[in-house]
């Protein structure tokens, strides 16, 4: 993909008094590959619209020239396609502010995933040349928006998967391009929901997915303002309304404008999403879907029933003894100010987050960690194959590590413009707070029809360690081995993962030592 021309192109954008429209906006960047590192923007694009009649009115788009050209990697050109060369002669921000200034000033902002991408980036390159930032008097972020309303049906909600959906052709991650694109998705989202209202009993009903399927916030599962991706904003305070936030099919019937009624008057304001007095359910009624979806992406749930015992083992002991892995530290070995996160090569068409511990890849051993719940097959890889995994009890020491790490990369997937909702490393349960617990993953393979894991366990029994060799590379092999109470040592890697919207870090188990002699059947008492 080539980047366009750089000079700047617009047509005639209203700069009067009447600010009413809404600016769908979009920014290209380049993308951090270390801790610390920060965006440069390389494009900026907006089109007014008349809220009233949902038509473009005004448009203006530039590439941007950023103050070092070394920030445009490998990495960044593969995303937007906008190479060194492209920006050279590129204004720089700081000619374009007064541009940017009164294309977004005073109106209502709106684009996909603005609330944690676009709008930081706008502030951070204002703050860069000592300028006050824009404000906005409202904000819609149709990445929460849509996936509130319209569901999940189009699949994991990002652009490129909407416009697939309605048949809008391919992103380009282009700003100008995906403005238009954004804008397009949102109109059809809100034609469908709107024929849906019409007649619910009828094109609800026969739908293959409910307009009201939802993921859950980030924080608790409680829906909030932020989750819904609406706002408006007054410059000097906050103005709480204490009204419920209406229905797609509410909006349309009460007010002529097809836009503004989506907008909350405050972040911090809880819309009202219970039905009350109402004959039939509100077809986009949210909270009866909550406990289900809840449910449904729920890990490391500690109600979660053990594995059961096998005595069926085939393993043997190998004749090759302990092998050690001297490169794995144990967690009071490890500064943490010492571990880093980056953004390694594309993986699976996006960037991947790596921890390092001193520049090289973090490797941990942790002994002792009793196991809480034994093997289980519940959750899928890519290829839809059962992962391996176990829950264990961690120790504060492995706790502050694992929170530290999870911290960093969080940061580092919010930063790098991910749309997924993050999940916890660590697992803390309510009534369970002191008995903190992490999923190990045992890595597979396949061998011909066989599907095998390629962690190295060992039994150890007084002083003698052995290497166990498995024959079958059935689960009920592992079954008796790793049940709850069982102690072992864990050497483990930390991965990424970025999977139908759920993102986070998870533990891959490279070997296990497995203390046969050591049960110990005490639980975590409830608080």
């Amino acid at each position: 993909m080539q980047a366009g021309p750089s000079t700047p192109q617009e047509t005639t954008m209203g700069s009067g008094e009447d600010r009413s429209e809404i600016v769908f906006f979009d920014v290209e960047t380049t993308i951090p590959t270390r801790t610390g590192q920060k965006y440069a923007l390389l494009e900026f694009g907006a089109i007014l619209v008349c809220p009233r009649k949902l038509v473009e009115q005004h448009s203006y788009s530039t590439l941007v020239r950023p103050s070092d050209l070394s920030l445009i990697s490998t990495l960044s050109v593969r995303c937007n396609g906008i190479t060194r060369d492209a920006v050279t002669s590129a204004p720089s921000f700081a000619d374009i502010a007064d541009k940017v200034f009164d294309v977004l000033h005073g109106r209502i902002w709106a684009g996909h995933n603005i609330l944690k991408f676009d709008c930081p980036r706008i502030r951070e390159a204002f703050a860069g040349i000592n300028r006050p930032a824009p404000e906005s008097k409202g904000t819609i972020d149709t990445l929460t928006l849509l996936t509130e309303k319209f569901g999940k049906r189009a699949g994991n909600m990002k652009m490129a998967s909407l416009a697939t959906y309605f048949g809008l052709g391919e992103q380009t991650h282009r700003s100008l391009d995906d403005v238009r694109m954004n804008f397009e998705v949102l109109k059809h989202c809100a034609t469908v929901l709107f024929l849906e209202s019409s007649l619910p009993d009828v094109l609800t009903n026969n739908s293959w997915v409910s307009p009201n399927a939802a993921i859950r916030s980030r924080a608790n599962g409680n829906t909030n303002s932020e989750g819904m991706g609406l706002s408006i904003d007054t410059p000097s305070s906050s103005v709480k309304t204490g009204r419920p936030m209406k229905s797609v099919a509410e909006a349309y019937i009460e007010s002529d404008n097809p836009i503004l009624p989506l907008v909350s008057r405050n972040m911090e304001e809880v819309p009202d999403l219970i039905e009350t007095n109402s004959s039939r359910p509100d077809p986009f009624n949210l909270v009866q879907f909550s406990a289900e979806v809840r449910e449904s992406i729920q890990l490391d749930a500690m109600e979660e029933e053990p594995a059961s015992c096998s005595q069926d083992f085939s393993a043997s002991i190998a004749t090759e003894g302990y092998i050690g892995f001297t490169d794995f530290l144990e967690p009071n070995k490890i500064s943490i100010s010492s571990v880093s996160s980056i953004l390694s090569p594309i993986h699976r068409g996006m960037p991947k987050i790596q921890i390092l511990h001193n520049n090289t890849e973090l490797q941990v051993c942790s002994k002792f960690l009793k196991v809480r719940f034994g093997i289980s097959t519940k959750f899928v890889n890519y290829a839809g194959r059962p992962r391996l995994s176990f829950v264990v009890d961690t120790s504060s020491e492995l706790c502050q590590l694992l929170d530290a790490i999870d911290n960093l990369a969080q940061k580092l997937n919010e930063d790098s413009g991910s749309m997924s909702e993050w999940r916890p490393l660590v697992n803390r349960k309510p009534g369970f707070m002191n008995c903190p617990t992490v999923r190990l993953n045992l890595p597979t393979v396949i061998d011909g029809n066989i599907s095998r894991w390629v962690t190295e366990i060992y039994q150890k029994e007084s002083s003698a360690t052995q290497k166990l060799m498995f024959s079958r590379f059935d689960v009920t092999e592992l079954d008796s081995l790793i049940t709850p109470g069982t102690l072992l040592d864990a050497y483990f890697l930390v991965d990424s993962y970025d999977y139908q919207q759920i993102a986070g870090i998870r533990l891959v188990a490279k070997k296990l030592i497995v203390h046969s002699s050591l049960i110990d059947k005490v639980t975590c008492p409830s608080k």
